[in-house]
């Protein structure tokens, strides 16, 4: 048998996937029979390159059989930035509303051509080391979820290490960043204002022990206190808070007292706290809204299929698209001055429960 000499050897075409290595652009380019900057053009979807359909097709169908998939760092060089959009949130346990507005966001996001990433942030770090953590991801653009965790130091820190935007969702803004302002207290406000202008002067509010939802439960709270306090009878108005773990046991017992404690009217935080002890209410025999006037938040469906059907504050947030829009807008524009938006409005619902 003819063995093949070392220089036919070493001339003979070699392609990554021969040698075990990942395939490349040139392996694709080969296969496809076409250059490599037509390869970029049709995988990098890049907009005015002349490329037929026909010609598409085939470097499609060489990647696939080839398993190419284009490199992130490699775009991120040639775009000038990584795409990312860092959603830099608290370890929270969201509701409905929250998690539909973070699932539209980030379909915006893609909409633009941005990769999003929801980042739960670590207790263990400091403010300046949880900055820095962010940075290391290299983010084109990082919103800053509810809390204390960014701090003026760190937008600089995020702002040198490339990131073109730097954005915060929460109650207030923080110098150098761009602020998406909500308040939470006006949802409070909306709550006990409704409840005074019923009639109620005893009115227990109730407070999530998941101490994740501080940065909600204490404004909200603060927003009930106010709307007693600018009442025409203040003094006589009481606001208790009522501390709850989201359990049926935990309900149950506040069911088992309620009468005891005197509160003719509950707060129940948003619809799934409130629809909890709705339902230890009906079981322990308190008629509602006759014995207790229930209000929740956010005006989810829930509210609306409870019955008796939930009163609740609806919080009219922009849609995630026109939040997507605004994030890229800024992108586009890093030197634009620092913008505050306020987000959403508050107002009650009113239906059976009180």
């Amino acid at each position: 048998m003819t063995q093949p000499s070392p220089t036919a050897a070493s001339a003979a075409p070699t392609s990554s996937a021969a040698t075990g290595s990942a395939p490349t652009s040139a392996d694709v380019a080969r296969l496809a029979g076409v250059s490599r900057a037509t390869v970029s053009y049709v995988l990098n979807d890049t907009v005015g390159g002349r490329v037929s359909e026909q010609t598409r097709l085939r470097v499609r169908a060489a990647a696939d059989e080839l398993g190419y998939v284009p490199h992130a760092a490699a775009r991120s060089l040639r775009a000038g930035h990584s795409g990312l959009v860092l959603l830099a949130t608290p370890e929270i346990t969201f509701g409905p509303l929250f998690n539909e507005f973070f699932t539209e966001l980030r379909a915006g996001l893609r909409d633009h051509g941005y990769t999003a990433v929801l980042y739960g942030n670590r207790s263990d770090l400091g403010e300046r080391d949880i900055a820095r953590a962010w940075a290391e991801l290299r983010p084109t653009a990082v919103l800053a979820g509810a809390g204390d965790e960014l701090t003026p130091e760190g937008v600089e820190i995020l702002k040198r290490s490339g990131t073109r935007a730097v954005l915060t969702l929460g109650a207030r803004p923080i110098p150098g960043a761009h602020a998406l302002v909500l308040d939470q207290r006006e949802i409070g406000v909306s709550a006990g204002t409704h409840l005074l202008a019923g009639g109620h002067e005893a009115i227990g509010v109730l407070m999530p022990t998941d101490r994740t939802l501080l940065p909600f439960t204490e404004p909200r709270l603060a927003g009930v206190r106010a709307a007693a306090a600018a009442s025409v009878n203040p003094g006589r108005v009481r606001v208790e808070p009522l501390p709850l773990d989201y359990t049926e046991e935990a309900a149950a017992a506040l069911a088992a007292r309620w009468r005891s404690l005197g509160l003719t009217a509950l707060y129940g935080y948003n619809d799934e706290y409130a629809a909890l002890v709705l339902a230890a209410f009906q079981d322990a025999g308190i008629a509602v809204p006759a014995e207790a006037a229930v209000v929740g938040s956010d005006d989810t469906m829930l509210a609306r299929v409870l019955r008796p059907r939930l009163t609740s504050v609806q919080v009219a947030l922009p849609t995630g698209q026109v939040l997507a829009d605004l994030i890229d807008r800024l992108i586009r524009e890093p030197d634009s001055p620092v913008e505050t938006h306020q987000l959403g409005s508050s107002r009650i619902v009113p239906r059976d429960s009180g």
